[in-house]
């Protein structure tokens, strides 16, 4: 891996970027979308600063800072966590038509992996980036906010129901940021 792509400040706020294998649109039902809500409250409660988050169809974006400077082992936690509960999930949902193929699609990706013994829900590169100025932190958070639009889901940032845009336009969120 490149030295571009590490947590090297414990203490430095990080945009990341991660995936579902294959990069599968997962997140499609409600459920899945408030898991990862629930999730990201859950971390906050324990300690997880965050600023930023967006979670599209088939991968989310997220600026943290851990405040125990591990910002690595924080982001695993997070993912192996939110990976069993998904999948928890995916496993009990009634209506999910596409469930034997989800769970086929990550017994194969773990399959490919040394490090995965049973099914895979996340890709593992996760593409840290510091965000050591003011501007590189706006440039960041315009981009996770615009990411909806890009994509063509909606035509404003704030009408993303799963996003931070909200709360930076005064409106109420699903998940407490930081310093708002």
């Amino acid at each position: 891996m490149s030295r571009k792509y590490k947590f090297h400040n414990g203490d430095g706020i990080y945009f990341v970027s991660f995936a579902i294998v294959y990069w599968i649109d997962l997140f499609t039902r409600e459920d899945y979308n408030q898991c990862i809500v629930n999730n990201l409250n859950f971390y906050i409660s324990k300690g997880m600063e965050i600023f930023g988050w967006c979670i599209m169809p088939s991968h989310i974006h997220l600026i943290f800072r851990d405040p125990n400077g591990q910002p690595d082992q924080l982001l695993g936690r997070f993912k192996s966590y939110t990976s069993k509960s998904l999948q928890q999930t995916i496993i009990e949902h009634p209506g999910e038509s596409r469930r034997e193929w989800l769970l086929w699609m990550m017994k194969h990706a773990a399959a490919n992996t040394s490090n995965v013994s049973n099914r895979m829900l996340w890709q593992h590169h996760n593409k840290p980036l510091e965000l050591f100025s003011a501007a590189i932190f706006e440039q960041k958070m315009h981009y996770l906010h615009q990411n909806p639009v890009a994509a063509g889901h909606v035509t404003e940032a704030h009408h993303w129901k799963y996003s931070s845009a909200i709360d930076y336009c005064g409106g109420k969120g699903f998940v407490k940021l930081m310093g708002i």
